[in-house]
């Protein structure tokens, strides 16, 4: 999507503010003893309460509102009767729409008392999107976005998820530009225009580069060599004055 109008412009920022207060609202409720269904059912509750529905639940029929993944999952993760300990780490992903517009959001938190090194990787990879996202311009390359963060994983001895990319987004989930790169990759030619609506989302491991569906688990990611990763995305709109990031609490 290409925004053109001022309207567009405000429905992303508003179905982004919406998905950025599910996962806020989510990671405050997360907590050792609480099930990742009854995390999801807050999620899906705050967005039907701000008359969104859940992106996934609508397009793929994915099992869940939201995906949670938990320790040794990388990304779309069923709510379920998993039980949340203490030193899990614990992706929130939600995306949803509203009015025709859609947004993605998601971070990963790790529940108390955790290591340094899970603390460190929860840091890491917040700055790792940050990275990206500091890279975004009109007329830039969609290549210096997975430049940048190749550069601070390897700088920093951690890996990337090298199959699982940012993609545009807007007037649908999934739409072009499609597998957006967040790992260098030297056959990324394309170009970024004013107004492209995109996602900035790094899977930053502990040494894990790719993920795969395990045999009789559909939808549930993991990371082959098996390692904990982290996932921090942020939906955004190119503009000439910088990056407009659609998916901040409040609209910060």
């Amino acid at each position: 999507m290409i925004v053109t109008t001022e309207e567009e412009l405000q429905a992303l920022k508003e179905i982004g503010r919406i998905c950025a207060g599910a996962v806020d609202i989510m990671s405050k409720a997360l907590e050792p003893g609480i099930t990742t269904l009854e995390l999801d059912n807050i999620g899906r509750r705050f967005l039907e309460d701000n008359g969104a529905q859940s992106a996934p639940e609508v397009t793929y029929r994915f099992p869940g509102a939201t995906c949670i993944s938990v320790n040794e999952e990388v990304a779309h993760g069923i709510p379920g009767d998993r039980v949340i300990a203490a030193g899990d780490l614990v992706n929130i992903d939600v995306s949803a729409e509203k009015n025709g517009f859609f947004s993605d959001t998601g971070a990963s938190f790790a529940v108390p008392p955790v290591t340094a090194k899970i603390k460190r990787l929860c840091r890491d990879g917040k700055r790792a999107m940050w990275t990206g996202i500091n890279q975004v311009k009109p007329g830039g390359d969609f290549a210096d976005i997975g430049n940048a963060i190749g550069d601070f994983a390897r700088k920093n001895r951690y890996s990337l998820i090298r199959n699982l990319a940012s993609h545009g987004i807007g007037r649908s989930l999934h739409e072009e530009p499609a597998e957006l790169s967040t790992w260098p990759d030297p056959s990324e030619r394309r170009r970024i225009a004013e107004g492209h609506v995109f996602t900035v989302e790094p899977f930053l491991s502990l040494g894990g580069e790719f993920a795969e569906e395990e045999e009789d688990r559909d939808w549930v990611l993991y990371s082959i060599p098996k390692a904990l990763t982290v996932q921090f995305e942020h939906t955004l709109v190119a503009t000439r004055n910088g990056p407009v990031i659609l998916t901040l609490p409040g609209g910060e």
